[in-house]
């Protein structure tokens, strides 16, 4: 398998967007690429307004026709690993795979072995002709759950487009510090943190995050929550938790000051003082086949450390009614 081609894509910008910066819009209108890289392209000519070669600082009037030229992204490098997998599908065209906390879907700056892109090209060393070996999209690496991989070039270009217009569902569980009342719905934009750029937080600045949640399980100071998103921001639902004060648990660095049940067993205050991950995993995954055009589900367990918590929890709210 070749190089992919270079991939055309096309938009209206919004006239929403008037008065804004080309690179700026573009950022929100094509969340999938960075914005350096949108100001790369437009520098290079590979983005057309209105069939002309603008500059990243014009300002848009809205309505315009958008033109990029997306260059062909390099074949996957890295090393195969033989990593365990858990394979939840898979055919000649996807993957679905059910990440485990604590591993890394990218390699990145301490991060070169040990990954989900290293273990995939040991899994299928055909993906190494694909960029990130058919990765489309991410979870961090402590948050598991399910992760939908492309094993061909038109299956990924269908897949991101999919991701593009918001149309893959994504549901999440998530153990919460606290008792919510019911559930609702967190509409603030997310962008890098002022001070700490390792950071994101809740910014008038950032990107559009839309966060649709409700309750399925309370307990004596926390609750079990379902999540689904309409965006996919960067540490988007651990953000709109915190922004809510009710954290996920075991958060590492948007978590608060820990809650134990009034009179908890001492059992279960270890279990809590020693989660030492955030309770996030991506419980069930909906997209369109990218060659079929059928709708496809999958779902997937949480692993045994969440449902251990989630269990002791669930006896210590029993035992508060003995």
């Amino acid at each position: 398998m070749g190089n992919p081609t270079t991939q055309i894509l096309t938009a209206t910008m919004p006239v929403t967007h008037a008065g804004q910066r080309l690179d700026q819009a573009l950022v929100a209108v094509f969340p999938q690429f960075t914005r350096s890289q949108l100001q790369q392209w437009i520098a290079a000519g590979h983005v057309r307004v209105e069939n002309a070669i603008p500059r990243k600082r014009d300002r848009l009037r809205g309505g315009e026709q958008v033109e990029i030229r997306v260059p062909s992204a390099p074949a996957t490098t890295a090393l195969a690993e033989n990593i365990p997998l858990t394979v939840v599908y898979e055919d000649a065209d996807l993957l679905v795979i059910n990440k485990p906390p604590g591993l890394v879907v990218h390699p990145g700056a301490g991060n070169r072995e040990g990954t989900l892109l290293n273990a995939l090209l040991h899994h299928l060393p055909a993906l190494a002709a694909l960029p990130r070996a058919g990765i489309v999209h991410r979870l961090d690496k402590d948050t598991s759950g399910l992760l939908v991989v492309a094993k061909t070039e038109p299956a990924r270009q269908h897949l991101i487009a999919q991701l593009q217009a918001r149309t893959v569902e994504r549901e999440y569980v998530a153990l919460i510090e606290g008792v919510l009342i019911a559930g609702g719905t967190v509409e603030a934009p997310i962008g890098r943190h002022r001070h700490d750029r390792t950071r994101m937080a809740v910014s008038s600045r950032g990107k559009q995050a839309v966060s649709h949640y409700r309750v399925l399980k309370k307990y004596r100071a926390h609750t079990l929550a379902q999540v689904k998103l309409e965006s996919g921001r960067t540490h988007q639902i651990r953000v709109h938790m915190a922004h809510l004060h009710h954290p996920v648990v075991g958060d590492p660095v948007y978590g608060g000051r820990l809650r134990l049940p009034k009179g908890c067993s001492e059992s279960l205050a270890q279990q809590l003082r020693g989660f030492k991950r955030q309770a996030l995993h991506a419980v069930k995954l909906s997209l369109v086949h990218p060659v079929t055009g059928k709708k496809m589900s999958w779902a997937a367990s949480v692993p045994q450390d969440m449902a251990n918590l989630m269990e002791a929890l669930a006896d210590d709210a029993r035992a508060s009614k003995a």
